[in-house]
């Protein structure tokens, strides 16, 4: 079975050789600051997780006469196009649109292929700025990508998935043992890998305060005394992994030193594990905040929770020693209106009541860190946001500044993980935090957004879907 082609393309020094080199997990192409590098075709075989591709580098887009160097260069480029299954045409988004981006992508449409377009050199602002500007060349929806640095690695796999992963039902006879031959990690340096031979592990962080029976909840879960425990607070110090399987999926749970308040932690061991567990935090996909129930909602329980929301990682509270609670149905009612009043950033997060050491509420625990992760990840298309922003803004129109009101003009979602939205119009820094609530609000209600950090960019920019008066 042959595997589907993907050509990079794009002008000179945008960084396709870079690329190149990150996804053949090799540094096969000559990478230099100076454009015109590259000219003939590189081929190579590129592995991204579960995908497998032939890639070709190609020189830098050049509108040169057929008979000149760069002509010839040319002509290269567009046989690979004439070739290729995925075309992946890079701009370099710290410089934005350049008129030759404009020009190139009127011809890439033209060949009639699929197209992800790649705003490479995305860090920072201005890196950002300049992959919002690159929804006016129509190629779609631009992927924020540092070929660098790695960044945005899970967001291309995702996109390439869609055009050119293989179902399994579709493989020759013989082609899924081959997934068993590839080893399953993460190159650190390169940020690829070869297939895995199983789906990836969900990555869990239990945290919370000291004693609130984070070690006692993973080892009922894993059913073995894998952990210690005991009545003594502060016995976790380092953050430890373990894989565990919930109903078929690979699992990767880590227990994290108790978190205190800052004024508390006193010995430079119990620095060194509170930076641990908030790496552990960093490098999760779900975090399960533990509260102990009988004195829930401390003032360390809802910084942990701020923590957990700035990092941008998904929420599941969970209320442990509930076998301890008398009136339960009436406690967890005043709960969650607790909740609701003191964590607005994370409206909707669920409360899993629970008992680590009496083995109950497991099961609930898990079907809220499943749901969460869908929502976590979870794409609106711009489409459906800008039906949904339509009517929000004629149901309550954003205020006056001066005299003058803020124009909203339409918004996209770049990324997920955790839902990012980007919205364009005039005057939006003068646009209020309350508006600014109403929308997230709203985007929660109308998208399933519950439980999950939302983050809003504000952007000045002109509509490029808006038609042009001729």
């Amino acid at each position: 079975m042959s595997k589907p082609t993907v050509v990079i393309v794009g002008r000179p020094n945008v960084g396709k050789s870079t690329l190149f080199n990150r996804l053949v997990g090799k540094k096969l192409a000559l990478v230099d600051d100076q454009p015109g590098v590259t000219r003939d075709r590189r081929e190579g075989d590129a592995y991204l997780l579960d995908l497998e591709f032939k890639i070709v580098d190609t020189a830098g887009f050049e509108d040169e006469p057929v008979a000149t160097l760069a002509g010839r260069m040319r002509k290269q480029t567009d046989a690979a196009i004439a070739d290729a299954d995925l075309i992946l045409f890079v701009i370099d988004a710290r410089l934005g649109v350049h008129p030759d981006d404009r020009h190139f992508a009127s011809i890439v449409r033209k060949a009639g292929k699929p197209v992800i377009l790649l705003a490479n050199k995305a860090e920072g602002r201005k890196g950002l700025d300049g992959a919002y500007d690159a929804f006016s060349l129509g190629l779609g929806d631009p992927l924020p990508f540092s070929a660098e640095h790695g960044e945005g690695i899970g967001e291309l796999h995702e996109a390439l998935r869609h055009y050119i992963g293989i179902p399994l039902e579709e493989m020759e006879d013989g082609d899924e043992d081959d997934f068993d031959d590839y080893d399953d990690e993460i190159d650190e340096e390169t940020g690829v890998s070869k297939p895995p031979s199983r789906e990836k592990p969900i990555r869990i962080a239990i945290v919370g305060r000291p004693n609130a029976g984070k070690s006692t909840l993973i080892n009922t879960m894993l059913g073995e005394d894998r952990l210690l425990t005991g009545p003594e607070a502060g016995i976790t110090r380092d953050s430890i992994g373990l894989d565990w399987e919930w109903r078929g999926r690979p699992v990767k749970v880590f227990d994290t030193a108790g978190l205190r308040r800052r004024a508390r932690i006193e010995e430079k061991l119990e620095k060194l594990a509170a930076g641990d567990a908030i790496r552990a935090v960093k490098f999760a996909e779900i975090v399960v905040v533990l509260l102990d129930a009988t004195i829930p909602f401390e003032k360390q329980d809802l910084t942990i929770v701020d923590l957990v929301e700035r990092e941008g990682r998904a929420l599941v509270i969970g209320l442990n020693k509930w076998d301890l609670i008398e009136n339960r149905h009436a406690k967890l009612d005043e709960l969650r209106e607790e909740a609701a009043r003191l964590l607005p950033q994370v409206r909707g997060v669920p409360l899993i009541t629970l008992s680590g050491i009496a083995g109950q509420g497991i099961e609930r625990l898990m079907d809220a860190v499943e749901k969460q992760h869908e929502i976590w990840s979870k794409r609106v298309s711009t489409s459906s946001l800008n039906r949904w922003l339509e009517g929000a803004l004629s149901a309550h129109p954003p205020p006056a500044v001066s005299g003058r009101r803020i124009k909203i003009r339409y918004m996209t979602q770049p990324k997920s993980r955790p839902p990012y939205f980007a919205i364009f119009g005039n005057q939006l820094v003068s646009l209020n935090d309350a508006y600014k609530r109403y929308l997230m609000n709203g985007l929660r209600e109308t998208f399933g957004l519950s439980g999950v950090p939302i983050r809003l960019s504000l952007r000045t920019s002109d509509n490029p879907y808006a038609k042009k008066k001729k």
